[in-house]
């Protein structure tokens, strides 16, 4: 019900982001940030609460649609009555606020804390009412997947976003230009992954009169809107790839162009001729998988950077 492989990725995303950019970006210039190893835990686990609960209160209100594109992986009303659920949901969403709060006041910036209260009350209106909504519900949890990067940059930064004369400035610039890559990154290929998953769900959403992409456009529509977003996210991993070789980075580059773009173009060569859910399933796989390899990046980056 909580989805542990998903917690995984932001648990994943958040501390190789912290080790691999942030540290690195500050050791740099002889300073150290201001979110240490222990406010980064406490960061992930406001994180993981949070997404839980978010999970939880999608899962009560899919109940029905959920029997019919997925009755053998149902868990509300199956396995944990309805109003459990929704006392799992406040309580983890409880927690979550609860940790950010303690985070907050220990960073001295409640921008944290108001993101992520903000973040819950968005998944319940998401699980509510605009996850039936043309592209509103697809681009909200894109806004969501891509605010998991930029909480790091919104954790280290100081109100006054470090006097431009400071050592700190040079570092945190850093970490932007980095958050706003890996943030874009992750917008657009989950915008990609909730319209297939939309093309996977179709017959139950249909049923319950949700207004999803394939629903009002038609899955041919939305077969082209997921193509335009692919190419843009190829073509712009490819620049990268060029940007990297300039530096000198030659297994970074080789790393994109194996494990991002040329996956990247299969699902594109894979997604037109798909029609039923097991296909639409298969993409959304493997885009998963390139949302791995996208962390997993990282690595590189610091690797480069050392």
């Amino acid at each position: 019900m909580i989805r542990y492989p998903n917690l995984f990725f932001i648990a994943l995303t958040q501390s190789l982001f912290y080790f691999c950019i942030v540290v690195p970006s500050f050791k740099h210039v002889g300073s150290s940030p201001l979110l240490t190893t222990i406010g980064l835990i406490i960061l992930i686990s406001a994180s993981i609460f949070i997404a839980a609960g978010g999970y939880v209160i999608n899962d009560y209100f899919d109940l029905n649609i959920d029997r019919v594109n997925r009755p053998d992986k149902l868990v509300v009303g199956k396995i944990i009555k309805r109003r459990w659920a929704i006392l799992w949901h406040l309580g983890f969403s409880f927690v979550g606020i609860f940790l950010s709060i303690i985070l907050s006041v220990k960073l001295g910036n409640p921008l944290l804390a108001l993101f992520n209260f903000l973040t819950v009350v968005f998944l319940w209106f998401y699980s509510t009412t605009f996850k039936k909504q043309l592209l509103v519900g697809n681009i909200l949890i894109s806004l969501l997947t891509g605010w998991v990067v930029l909480a790091l940059y919104v954790a280290v930064n100081k109100l006054n976003f470090y006097a431009s004369h400071s050592v700190e400035f040079s570092a945190l610039t850093r970490i932007y230009k980095f958050a706003v890559l890996y943030g874009g990154f992750a917008f657009i290929i989950s915008l990609i992954r909730e319209v297939i998953k939309d093309m996977e769900d179709i017959d139950g959403d249909a049923r319950y009169h949700c207004r999803t992409m394939p629903i009002v456009w038609g899955i041919p529509s939305s077969k082209v809107f997921v193509s335009v977003w692919l190419i843009v996210l190829i073509c712009a991993l490819l620049i990268l790839q060029v940007y990297a070789m300039q530096l000198r980075w030659w297994w970074s580059a080789f790393y994109g162009i194996i494990f991002l773009v040329i996956p990247l173009i299969i699902v594109l060569k894979k997604l037109f001729p798909a029609k039923n859910a097991e296909e639409f399933h298969e993409l959304s796989t493997m885009i998963k998988m390139v949302m791995l390899t996208g962390i997993l990046s990282l690595l590189l980056i610091n690797w480069y950077s050392l």
